[in-house]
């Protein structure tokens, strides 16, 4: 369910056993490194038995569920359960809780919390307690049918970390302490953490960047979240890598290792295609529906992809693999870490139907609630920083794709027009592509492609 994909977590299961499933339709929520997917059933028939309980976590290939005729005959597996969460700090800090073997024959072995699987819990909310090592059973939900929210971790954990009112060396003094266990230490480093990440953020926050042309409303497209903040640190500090951070680094290292990299850059006149989009957003503003400048650059990229399809391709072993359909991924930052969910069939979209998927597909990611062919299926990629007042820069190919467009933010620039200097409104593009592929001519003649579709917008309305 993606690129150098290792192992899932089954987060939750949608149908039980004895329900009837459907090729194709959705039984069970897979957390892989990046995001929460929906897993569907590869068979028609009857869910006859399940094998992997909900918070357990299997490598790529192994069964987890067992869909055939009714009354046919199920084999004998053994379920498996969920594992104790691993922790994320340093073996110094906290008694390992990822090896039961060791912790057997520790005396505080009681204490050690385990998750239970049929605790409800949201994707996001899971997520929290891991990173904070907090047992979700513990937690009262309020959620539909007591279901555990991202809001409810947030506030155990910081009404945990004010219970922590005394330093541990005044704990060991103190006659009649509790026992330190590895829950109360937990406690405790739930404490060291929200003071190392959420205060040192509320207490210093940037200055906000100059607006750039593109205005706020345009953040809608989440290229790159204004909530996407690196966590402080305090010097000589080690911080430990999540899951998503992990997918980035091994998915980037093997880019660049596997793909031979070049680039082409141009400037962008984008005076007329801001125009034509402010009547758009102005015509359709009943609908509630609202343009953005990413909206723009993806419809031009898609007519520029049908005319250079090669850019849409894989290279395979032996050959390179041409795509149908022109799926584009446009990347995302969230509190996680980097994920690049595609846009589906955009060869068949209009404009509108391109503005109204992108922020659809953006809500969903912010939620985790995205489908697999969304998070594996992109032909192509936009990565958009111009919401940070970010000039230029050079994007990473996400594999297995062959190209990736970069572009900054659009502002008002002073240019040269024949013999005279005029305002205009400037934005800078850097296609990053695979030379198995393509040669630096075919990505001169991409990109200039795309900057004739947006300096002559209304060929992206015909």
């Amino acid at each position: 369910m993606g690129y150098d994909m290792k192992e899932g977590t089954v987060v939750r299961w949608l149908k039980a056993e004895g329900s009837q499933v459907e090729v194709g339709e959705a039984i069970a929520e897979i957390e892989t490194d990046k995001a929460v997917v929906e897993f569907e059933s590869y068979a028609s028939g009857v869910i006859h038995k399940i094998l992997v309980l909900e918070g357990a976590t299997v490598p790529v290939g192994q069964v987890i569920a067992i869909v055939g005729e009714p009354g046919e005959r199920v084999p004998d597996i053994e379920t498996a359960t969920a594992k104790p969460p691993e922790t994320k700090t340093s073996e110094e800090a906290i008694p390992s809780m990822a090896e039961p073997e060791t912790q057997a024959a520790a005396p505080v072995k009681e204490a050690i919390p385990v998750p239970s699987a049929s605790v409800r819990a949201s994707p996001v909310a899971r997520r929290l307690a891991d990173e904070h090592s907090v047992d979700l059973a513990a937690i009262v939900g309020t959620g539909p049918g007591g279901r555990i929210t991202k809001d409810d971790v947030l506030t155990y954990v910081e009404s945990a970390s004010q219970d922590v009112a005394a330093p541990e060396a005044d704990v060991a003094e103190t006659a009649e302490a509790p026992p330190v266990t590895p829950s109360t230490v937990s406690e405790a480093v739930s404490e060291a953490l929200r003071m190392t990440t959420d205060e040192p953020r509320a207490a210093a926050q940037p200055a906000p960047p100059r607006e750039p042309v593109t205005g706020p409303e345009d953040a809608a497209a989440v290229s790159a979240p204004r909530s996407a903040e690196v966590r402080p640190a305090t010097q000589g500090e080690r911080i430990p890598l999540s899951r998503m951070r992990q997918q980035v680094a091994r998915v980037t290292i093997r880019s660049k290792q596997e793909k031979p990299h070049f680039y082409v850059s141009s400037e962008i006149d984008m005076t007329e295609a801001m125009a034509l989009r402010r009547q758009i957003n102005a015509a359709m503003e009943v609908e509630s529906v609202r343009t953005t400048v990413n909206d723009l650059i993806i419809a031009a990229c898609v007519r520029t992809l049908v005319k250079y399809p090669t850019f849409n391709a894989y290279f395979v072993d032996d050959g390179i693999q041409m795509n149908d359909g022109i799926n584009v991924g446009v990347a995302m930052a969230l509190e996680e870490g980097l994920i690049m969910p595609a846009i589906l069939d955009c060869e068949e979209k209009s404009l509108k139907e391109i503005a109204i998927a992108s922020k659809d597909l953006a809500e969903r990611a912010q939620r985790g609630t995205l489908h697999p062919d969304e998070y594996t299926g992109g032909t192509f990629a936009i990565s958009n920083l111009g919401m940070f007042d970010v000039t230029s820069f050079i994007a990473i190919i996400q594999p297995p794709q062959s190209a990736v467009l970069a572009v900054g933010t659009v502002s008002k620039r002073p240019v040269v027009r024949g013999d005279e200097v005029v305002v205009r409104e400037v934005m800078n593009a850097t296609l990053s592509a695979d030379h198995r592929i393509v040669d630096g001519a075919q990505g001169a003649q991409f990109l200039v492609e795309v900057k004739r579709l947006l300096e002559t917008p209304m060929n992206l309305l015909l």
